[in-house]
């Protein structure tokens, strides 16, 4: 079963090395550059689809746009990861699967998962990534969302949902 690793902010701002978010996590359970650089490293050996959701891509942007230092270094960074994912350039997963999400149903569908999860203090960000992951399952991949946050962290899927098939005849 093939994998898929979606790609939250936190963990991304890790990887660029965004000033002031040089790790992230539980003291138990850190994140660092270097963590990640192994686990990418690791997981595109073993031919995992790296999946970079939008709310991963803005809320990211938005850091670096604030951030001290060499800005304009990391953001040319990141527009590069940006376009690998636009060109579906191996590892990274095509973009345009996540099109759906952003048509008028897929907002729809948003605004009510969202109002279902406000009240457990899961924002709208980590509700359509949260979205990405499901859709991966149902797809049949095995799901990892690459997060700190233990919150989101839970509502990845544990295993891929199967999609049942009518028997020919």
């Amino acid at each position: 079963m093939r994998k898929v690793l979606i790609f939250d902010t936190d963990i991304l701002c890790v990887y660029l090395q965004i000033f002031k978010f040089d790790d992230c996590g539980p003291l138990s359970d850190r994140w660092t550059k270097v963590r990640i650089d192994q686990l990418i490293a690791k997981e595109e050996q073993e031919k995992t689809f790296f999946v970079l959701p939008l709310a991963a891509i803005i809320e990211t942007g938005n850091h670096i746009t604030y951030a001290l230092g060499n800005r304009y270094a990391i953001a040319q960074q990141f527009a590069e990861l940006m376009r690998k994912v636009a060109d579906a350039k191996t590892p990274w997963a095509a973009f345009t699967e996540q099109a759906e999400f952003w048509e008028s149903e897929g907002l729809k569908q948003l605004a009510s998962n969202w109002l279902e999860k406000v009240t457990e203090n899961l924002s709208l960000g980590d509700v359509s990534i949260k979205n990405v992951a499901e859709y991966y399952a149902k797809s049949g991949f095995q799901v990892e969302i690459l997060t700190a946050d233990a919150g989101l962290k839970a509502y990845e899927p544990s295993i891929a949902i199967a999609i049942p098939r009518r028997r020919q005849r």
